[in-house]
């Protein structure tokens, strides 16, 4: 059987549902358009993938593609140790290869004074490593004089 909808109970579903949209953001723990630049090889399909996890999670990102991601590091002062593909900033953090979404949202939340977090290396099953069999990996806090604490096991 069909239902037709009145005009006021179909601009109300149309409300309702603009609303939960803009909540999904919220529920999935980023605050909707947090601005996040990412810095990137052009080539990396990983990053690419890690970008897509943090847009879907939320964030409004910049990618900027570069070939020398070196540099990157070295000026945002990332400790060679922690060193992974890609480097991102938000909120006056840096993020160093693949943290989760929930995490640094958790690091935005709570504010730490760190330089930022990093998953060292590219540990299989780290968001945008999805395949294969998931390795355990620590998301670390880092500081400007090359200081670690794990924040979280994963």
């Amino acid at each position: 059987m069909s239902r037709s909808f009145s005009r006021r109970e179909f601009l109300t579903r149309g409300v309702a549902a603009a609303a939960a949209a803009a909540a999904i953001p919220a529920l999935l723990g980023a605050r909707a358009g947090t601005a996040m630049v990412v810095y990137k090889d052009p080539n990396c399909g990983c990053c690419t993938s890690w970008v897509t996890l943090m847009r879907a999670a939320g964030f409004d990102i910049s990618v900027r593609d570069t070939a020398d991601v070196q540099s990157v590091k070295q000026r945002y002062k990332v400790p060679q140790a922690l060193a992974s593909c890609h480097t991102a900033l938000v909120g006056g953090y840096v993020i160093e290869g693949h943290v989760p979404a929930d995490l640094i949202n958790r690091l935005l939340k709570d504010k730490p004074k760190v330089l930022g977090l990093a998953v060292p290396g590219m540990p299989v099953g780290s968001p945008g490593m999805e395949g294969g069999t998931k390795q355990a990996y620590d998301v670390v806090t880092f500081d400007a004089g090359g200081k670690t604490t794990v924040y979280a096991r994963r």
